[in-house]
């Protein structure tokens, strides 16, 4: 590979972090093509030699062609940036197993390894529910909506025709058409948006029980009356100390209450650490 060629790669890699996909778009296409003998001179340098620089090389000379298979599967949906970050990891495969013997260019050999990626973030993410899970399946999922000539259903005639072609039953074809054809339900939709009542408008509510919502409330009583009982069997002094530093809405200070009582302020507190102790024994 020429000198040039290889200070040009450098270059586009010493640029810093891509900014968003637009500014990577822009990069990946300004790297440069590797002719045929540039390209078989580094497939025999990470062969032979496992050089990693040039692998790196033939990642990046290639990174167009992932962004442009990419942007053929955006009809389902999905980020192009997360398409064409599978289809990179697809590309870097190919790279790993490419022969330069067999005597094919790269993107020959790597554009069934980026497409196999895509199909499988596709699959995957496409639907909550996975639409296809058998091989007969994807291959009729990626090929339905080519196949069909309009946007309405399907005759039987072009069922049994897609059917025939692909390779798999009329029964197939009709069931992967219902479900491209459907669409997801959110868990919980925001019942101003929709009508539609998702699944979690059925599951039980936890705190609907009638038995457990009586049983707090009983038991918030029995501990109302347990506590106002053991504060009436103590002296009136320091049931008041007590209300005042921890019932009342404005909480009075110690230096406060021991102005009242024309006592220190550490009297007050031990009058309070006693009143409680015998709150907690009758409590208890």
């Amino acid at each position: 590979m020429t000198t040039a060629l290889a200070c040009r790669h450098d270059e586009l890699m010493l640029t810093g972090p891509i900014g968003s996909l637009d500014q990577y778009i822009q990069s990946v296409n300004a790297t440069p093509v590797l002719s045929a003998e540039d390209e078989q001179a580094l497939a025999r340098r990470l062969r032979d030699d496992e050089d990693l620089d040039a692998a790196r090389i033939l990642v990046m000379s290639h990174l167009r062609f992932v962004v442009h298979i990419a942007r053929g599967y955006m009809g389902y949906g999905l980020p192009l940036g997360d398409l064409v970050q599978e289809g990179n990891v697809g590309l870097m495969k190919a790279v790993k197993r490419f022969d330069p013997e067999v005597g094919v260019r790269l993107v020959s050999f790597a554009v069934h390894w980026i497409r196999a990626e895509i199909h499988e973030f596709v699959i995957k993410n496409w639907r909550l529910v996975k639409i296809a899970t058998t091989k007969a399946q994807r291959k009729l999922f990626f090929n339905l909506r080519k196949s069909k000539s309009h946007l309405g259903w399907l005759s039987h005639d072009e069922t049994r025709a897609i059917a025939d072609d692909l390779g798999v039953s009329a029964r197939d074809v009709t069931e992967m058409e219902k479900r491209l054809s459907g669409k997801d339900m959110s868990f919980d939709p925001n019942p101003d948006d929709s009508d539609d009542f998702a699944p979690v408008a059925f599951l039980p509510s936890l705190e609907g029980d009638p038995a457990a919502t009586i049983e707090a409330n009983d038991w918030a009583e029995n501990t109302h009356d347990r506590l106002a009982s053991a504060l009436a069997g103590l002296e009136p002094r320091s049931r008041e100390i007590l209300e005042r530093r921890w019932l009342a809405e404005s909480k009075a200070t110690l230096h406060e209450l021991a102005a009242e009582y024309s006592v220190s302020a550490e009297r007050i507190r031990q009058i309070e650490a006693s009143a409680m102790r015998k709150l907690k024994t009758q409590l208890a």
